[in-house]
């Protein structure tokens, strides 16, 4: 099935849908199950997403690599028996609408509320999500009420980047944030962060944009309706401990997070919507 001149819609050997995009600016692929990119070329350069040579695409899983949503939760819920990261990662989204224009392909899919289960999410919303396709990547995930109370909620979009090497890689503009890590804190980011150990830093009253320092290049990663990201490997032990992980990846990944978890929790009023944005792109 085509959907415009540069985009079709495929299947893996295990079944799971995605749009194959290859178009005059980028490449790319987007699954149904989890709305999840997992592939990003723009043309010319190298893909700024990483995937994991485990990974084996399983209805039911989310995919390691790429930009998984954690969705209407970010992390562990309070609730221990509720999956982590929230559910909208492991459920088939509905494609809504796809477009190209001279600049761009855009392709924006819904979370089918008649999925959710009651207990998880109770609220009468609308989850969209678009992804604009053209020199550089912008991901749009946007939470509108359509009830008569406000509910309130915590999201990422968990992007997995590439890098050669972890020990030879910097993330910069994150000076003048505070992070909290493995439960303590908060701690002021003074300079760039580098890698030597596992690193699982939230950060809030952080900047808009971000640089991560790989030996191909710079990548850059800004975001919008979000002063909160995460910066995370999982280094040796953790690896080990990891599905659809092999033990020595931690040394070709590291996820810089858009954002809205601690104080930058979300509300949405009855009527409104919240769009928390990403932006990645080779500088």
């Amino acid at each position: 099935m085509e959907f415009s001149d540069s985009v079709k819609l495929a299947r893996t050997d295990t079944g799971l849908e995605y749009f194959d995009v290859k178009s005059p600016l980028c490449q790319a692929k987007i699954f149904l199950q989890g709305a999840q990119i997992t592939e990003f070329i723009p043309t010319g350069k190298s893909d700024l997403m990483w995937v994991s040579a485990d990974e084996d695409y399983q209805e039911g899983k989310s995919v390691r690599g790429g930009i998984p949503i954690c969705w209407p939760w970010f992390g562990v819920h309070e609730n221990a028996d509720w999956p982590a990261h929230g559910f909208a990662r492991k459920v088939v989204w509905r494609a809504e609408q796809v477009t190209e224009t001279s600049d761009a392909v855009r392709i924006s899919l819904s979370l089918p509320m008649m999925q959710v289960d009651k207990q998880y999410w109770p609220h009468e919303s609308k989850l969209e999500v678009e992804f604009i396709l053209g020199e550089q990547l912008e991901v749009r995930l946007t939470n509108t009420n359509l009830g008569k109370s406000p509910f309130s909620l915590t999201q990422a979009l968990h992007t997995y980047f590439p890098t050669s090497d972890i020990k030879n890689t910097t993330v910069d503009g994150l000076q003048g944030a505070k992070y909290i890590e493995f439960g303590e804190g908060p701690f002021d980011q003074s300079d760039k962060v580098g890698f030597a150990r596992e690193t699982d830093m939230v950060y809030t009253q952080a900047a808009p944009v971000q640089s991560i320092h790989t030996p191909e290049g710079v990548i850059e990663v800004g975001r919008e309706n979000s002063t909160s990201c995460v910066l995370w490997n999982p280094w040796i032990e953790k690896s080990k401990r990891l599905s659809n992980f092999q033990n020595e990846e931690y040394l070709g990944m590291l996820c810089l997070e858009a954002a809205n978890v601690l104080e930058d929790t979300v509300t949405v009023e009855p009527g409104q919507s919240h769009t928390l944005s990403t932006t990645v792109r080779w500088r």
